[in-house]
């Protein structure tokens, strides 16, 4: 959640450890500092809000020698966000400065210890013991007091460290938050996500947990805090700085709603099979055996990713006639899951860093699940501990609210039906027949954003309403819920996502005259209880938003307003269903005044509990 970026080299640090935080904006933030070694000693900058404020400081206070520096934006878990609970925290003498990102469980403990031993604390973090930790194990050597204080520490952690003393020096470490070393000509860049160092490298090594770096301009070693060292393979990031700007649209938001034509072109490349019916997808193969085999599928995940979970069930119990449940993994990491003979347990996060999820699938596999991974993270936690995985390749995703990886998502899902569908009940021609869909997903995508003006006007009618129904059955349900979800997330508006049957079953009592209602309304084979469900909102005097299918007159006799999709299986109705109320979300939040694309308490990558 929190962002992290450090470097050592030979080039100016501040600029670069601004740009780098400018690049993890996203993430979500509410204060943010840096701490670069000058001729001086340590000089530490913080303030509350947007960087830029930070940056405006930082022209009055600039080091233009500090070649050694650390920086952070911080999501406040513990102490509220301000000046003096802003990241980097530094020890008693001011010469050792600490960012981090994490939780450290037994701060409490670590505080009334050091306090003992005649620490003043200045803060409400828990991360102010790690400085003072530190520094009392100090003898010189940088890396060996930071290895000694966190066989001290219990709770996640990603840092970076520097000491006044050794400016050449800089010291990373992990543990259940991601961390990345960039490797440069001469440089090093240490980051909690990749997108604040590609300017400057595309070659990265993945600190494992429980490991550490400690790197000077001549080079790098890695160590876990055991002291045994350990070899790392330096890796190539996937994508480059171009496809994390903007390209000229208002918001990253719009411009990957926009993408996601491309984006699941991408993520079908290479993977149908037009001749057998088969999904290609080669990081199941080596598990395809015990795949086909399943007994019984749980898939987890959190938010959105939890959504198209509920899709996959559908799918997989449909299509592929295996019995399927869907879990929270911030509940199922804290149950005790019966994890039988022939349970296959997927995993899906965008970032591949959800720490309730990462939680989720060590605690199966530690009970004999076979966990499938589904990210679009490259390297990422999840990808690196599950059994096997399949990669979205949506490309990255920065506005917080997801959408293009949603999409890709729910795709990945279909061609992993037709993975087990193919292997178990589903016949050539049933195959077949779905391939030729999916493939037309993306032209249909195209046709709907054409039509997002009529999207924005609704939007302008009712975006100063402020409760908001979604309705729908079936594979819809869950694209009720995510349409609802994205209402909430950006524009701050009370929005509810249910089953349509559900509505009289309580939530009726909600609806008042002008209330807007988004039913999804496709032709299929619930349409006919949606229409009924229709004229219970409409005698009630709410107002009916549907989403519809092409050609359909009898929807327009009964909506206020439609919105046109066009006509395809019903699996298939969620991949399209999803954008116009993407839409829908995206301009009543920029008609509202809203933070589109960091909208206020969410973090892109929730690596905390």
């Amino acid at each position: 959640m929190c962002g992290i970026v450090a470097y050592i080299g030979a080039r100016e640090a501040e600029p670069i450890l601004v740009e780098g935080l400018k690049r993890l904006e996203y993430r979500g933030y509410d204060s943010a500092g840096v701490a670069i070694l000058c001729g001086d000693g340590l000089r530490v900058v913080k303030e509350v809000g947007r960087i830029s404020r930070l940056e405006t400081l930082l022209v009055e206070r600039r080091c233009a020698e500090g070649k050694l520096g650390i920086a952070h934006t911080r999501w406040a878990t513990h102490g509220a966000p301000t000046v003096e609970n802003a990241h980097p925290h530094t020890d008693m003498s001011g010469k050792l400065a600490v960012v981090h990102n994490g939780i450290i469980d037994n701060h409490v403990a670590l505080r009334k210890l050091l306090e003992s031993e005649g620490v003043v604390f200045k803060t409400q973090t828990d991360t102010e013991v790690l400085p003072h930790l530190f520094a009392k194990y100090y003898k010189g050597d940088l890396a060996e007091a930071v290895r000694l204080g966190l066989k001290d520490v219990r709770g996640t952690y990603g840092i970076a460290v520097v000491h006044a003393d050794q400016p050449d020096v800089l010291v990373a470490a992990r543990n259940g938050s991601p961390l990345i070393v960039g490797v440069g000509d001469g440089e090093y860049l240490v980051a909690s996500d990749a997108s604040a160092i590609i300017a400057h490298t595309t070659r990265v090594i993945y600190l494992e947990d429980r490991e550490m770096a400690s790197m000077s301009r001549e080079g790098f070693q890695t160590t876990n805090i055991e002291a045994v060292p350990t070899t790392k393979e330096i890796q190539q990031v996937e994508w480059d700085l171009e496809e994390i700007e903007k390209k000229g649209y208002a918001h990253f938001m719009l411009k990957e709603i926009c993408e996601q034509p491309e984006s699941l072109s991408n993520t079908l490349r290479g993977r149908l099979n037009f001749e057998d019916g088969q999904a290609v997808l080669g990081g199941l193969t080596a598990c395809a055996k015990e795949l086909t085999r399943a007994r019984r599928i749980i898939l987890t995940g959190c938010g959105t990713a939890w959504h198209a979970c509920l899709v996959g069930e559908c799918m997989l119990e449909d299509l592929a006639r295996i019995p399927c449940e869907v879990e929270y993994a911030s509940e199922l990491r804290y149950r005790n899951p019966i994890i039988e003979d022939g349970t296959v347990v997927i995993a899906i996060s965008q970032s591949g860093e959800t720490a309730d999820t990462l939680a989720a699938v060590r605690e199966v596999r530690r009970k004999g699940a076979l966990v499938l991974g589904i990210v679009n993270v490259v390297g990422s936690s999840i990808a690196r501990e599950t059994d096997i995985g399949v990669y979205l390749h949506a490309g990255p995703e920065i506005g917080v609210a997801s959408t293009k990886a949603f999409t890709s998502q729910l795709m990945v899902l279909v061609l992993t039906t037709l993975f087990l569908g193919r292997r178990r009940h589903m016949a050539q021609h049933q195959a077949l027949e779905l391939i030729k869909g999916v493939s037309e997903v993306p032209n249909q995508i195209r046709r709907i954003l054409e039509r997002a003006g009529e999207v924005e006007e609704i939007a302008r009618r009712y975006k100063d309403r402020e409760n908001w129904l979604y309705l729908g059955r079936g594979y819809n349900f869950p694209v009720a819920l995510e349409g609802a979800l994205k209402l909430k997330e950006i524009s701050y508006v009370h929005a509810e996502g249910l089953p349509a049957a559900e509505m009289k079953h309580g939530p009726i009592a909600l609806i008042t005259k002008g209330m807007p209602v988004v039913f999804l309304a496709n032709r299929g084979l619930q349409y006919e209880k949606i229409m009924s469900n229709i004229e219970e909102v409409k005698s009630r005097g709410g107002v009916v938003i549907a989403i519809a299918t092409e050609g359909d007159e009898e929807i327009s006799q009964r909506a206020d307003h439609v919105i046109r999709v066009p006509d395809v299986a019903e699996p298939l109705q969620p991949l399209l269903n999803v954008v116009p109320l993407q839409l829908l979300a995206y301009h009543v939040a920029v008609l509202r005044g809203c933070a589109v694309d960091k909208p206020r308490n969410l973090a892109k990558s929730v690596t905390v509990e």
